[in-house]
């Protein structure tokens, strides 16, 4: 007989987090005082399975160029943690939707690898929480289980939760959820998707969502000057070659009645697979050098706090 969706278990299968080969990144010498844990965004497309496969040598592969593109942000100043986890296809998930049962199936893989790393990996170090689209989805599920403990919200330097929707919501129901208003302020979530003025409404935007302005590190409205743009770099996504850095790129602005963070690109971008205008890919490469600085003035700002 067939399973339905709101009968059919999530959690099929359980990955080993005691094999390091379950670990896209895990840092065997730990010779920072920091860690980040880091969840990559959707590599996995096709519709059958429903659940990316997380032995598939491809999808390793994939998931790698992640790492020189987005994750190494943080690697150069924190121990690097990211576990592989058989996140949903958004051709059988639905964005946004928490109690999906694909997106549960991944997600679930992602708390149980924080658990183990917290408990054999970690050594009682702050550390930070970075992902990126459905990697962030799953680190909101992750913080809603979990971060109701004071232990890790004491040690949680900060939350880089990008390109998916934080939302007032979240804020009233969770109050561990706090969101950054400085550069320097610590256990908060750093939010936005960034995407043109032209854009009418987007998937990865849901109802009250929040964004935090990477170049001023608040949410008010005021417009920060491209002068603030410590220098955006692009990657080639097909094998995470460095193409161009830009100092001073683009300013931005965030939009209160969307939550988007609006900019208005100097050049062509490719969007795909989203809309025009929906910069999602770019999430990281747009605002890489303000992201490397700024979790950098976050661990300064821990240690400064500690003594």
């Amino acid at each position: 007989m067939a399973c339905n969706k709101n009968n059919a278990s999530h959690k099929t299968t359980i990955i080993d987090y005691s094999k390091q080969s379950n670990w896209l990144a895990q840092d065997e010498t730990a010779s920072h005082e920091i860690d980040v844990f880091y969840v990559y965004p959707t590599i996995y497309t096709e519709s059958s399975p429903p659940n990316m496969n997380v032995e598939r040598f491809d999808l390793r592969e994939r998931a790698k160029i992640l790492l020189k593109t987005q994750a190494s942000v943080f690697s150069d100043q924190a121990n690097l943690y990211a576990p592989f986890y058989s996140q949903a296809s958004m051709a059988a998930a639905k964005i946004g939707d928490y109690d999906d049962v694909f997106f549960k199936r991944g997600s679930e893989d992602v708390v149980d690898a924080f658990d183990y790393y917290i408990k054999n990996l970690n050594n009682d170090r702050p550390f930070i929480l970075a992902g990126h689209s459905q990697g962030t989805q799953a680190l909101i599920y992750l913080m809603r289980k979990r971060f109701h403990q004071t232990d890790l919200q004491n040690r949680l330097i900060a939350a880089y939760l990008i390109g998916f929707s934080v939302t007032k919501s979240d804020i009233e129901n969770y109050p561990w959820f706090k969101i950054a208003q400085r550069s320097d302020d610590l256990g908060v979530i750093i939010t936005y998707n960034t995407q043109t003025a032209e854009v009418n409404s987007s998937p990865l935007l849901l109802e009250g969502a929040i964004a935090v302005n990477p170049l001023s590190w608040s949410t008010n409205e005021n417009f920060a000057d491209s002068s603030l743009n410590l220098g955006a770099r692009f990657y080639n996504p097909a094998n995470g070659e460095l193409i161009q850095e830009i100092p001073n790129y683009v300013g931005a602005q965030i939009d209160r009645n969307s939550g988007a963070l609006i900019i208005e690109p100097p050049d062509s971008l490719n969007c795909a697979p989203f809309q025009d205008g929906i910069l999602h890919r770019y999430d990281y490469m747009i605002w890489y050098r303000n992201l490397e600085a700024n979790a950098a003035e976050r661990i300064n700002s821990y240690y400064s706090k500690e003594k």
